[in-house]
């Protein structure tokens, strides 16, 4: 099963990192209500950027390693 990595912009503006090995059905749950406590309440968000990873492990240290960016970091990688 091959993991991604997720960036979602919320309506607010903010940006979300996540995981997911089916990334068109996370931003639904996120959209939904039901994904992270984060973007509940941030509604609606939006997919502005995925990245093949492979294995779940690796995809959590790439997550881990973009959310150590600074926010203009983050942009420059979109």
């Amino acid at each position: 099963m091959e993991y991604s990595v997720y960036i979602v912009k919320c309506n607010d503006g903010t940006l979300y990192t996540g995981i997911s090995n089916n990334v068109d059905n996370r931003v639904a749950k996120h959209n939904s209500g039901t994904g992270a406590k984060y973007t509940k309440t941030r509604l609606p968000v939006r997919v502005v950027y995925t990245k093949v990873i492979g294995t779940k492990s690796d995809a959590l240290k790439e997550e881990y390693r973009i959310k150590q960016l600074s926010r203009s970091e983050k942009l420059k990688l979109l």
